[in-house]
């Protein structure tokens, strides 16, 4: 998180404009080079705990879930952090409790909090989706 929160301004910058960025001195090349070293890492650890086709549910679902909510890109990432921690919890928690997969459940959690935003943001009229 460090070593987001480090290069969190260039990465922004370089998303929403890429040839902007680099006119005002952002070494793009530098940055998405970090930028996939950390996904890597993510991944390769996450891999172990979960397995890898979990992995890829956990990038997506919760930054989709924290899209109705958020309003700058910071607020996403912080929001999708959160959300999910908060899968994790949650599927780790029934999985115990129901003796279920833990990836399954830490998904199926994840999935719950996306259809549970996703409604809220239909009935306060600002679908993310």
């Amino acid at each position: 998180l460090a070593a987001l929160a480090a290069i969190w301004r260039p990465l922004l910058a370089a998303t929403v404009h890429e040839e902007l960025a680099g006119a005002e001195g952002v070494p793009e090349f530098r940055v998405r080079l970090v930028f996939m070293i950390l996904i890597a890492l993510v991944v390769a650890i996450a891999m172990k705990v979960i397995g890898i086709l979990l992995i890829h549910a956990l990038l997506i679902i919760p930054a989709a879930a924290a899209r109705t909510f958020a309003k700058t890109p910071e607020q996403m990432a912080g929001l999708a952090s959160a959300f999910g921690a908060l899968a994790v919890l949650g599927g780790l928690s029934a999985s115990l409790r129901w003796d279920t997969p833990a990836g399954a459940s830490v998904v199926a959690a994840a999935a719950a909090l996306f259809a549970l935003s996703f409604a809220w943001g239909a009935l306060a009229g600002r679908s993310g989706v």
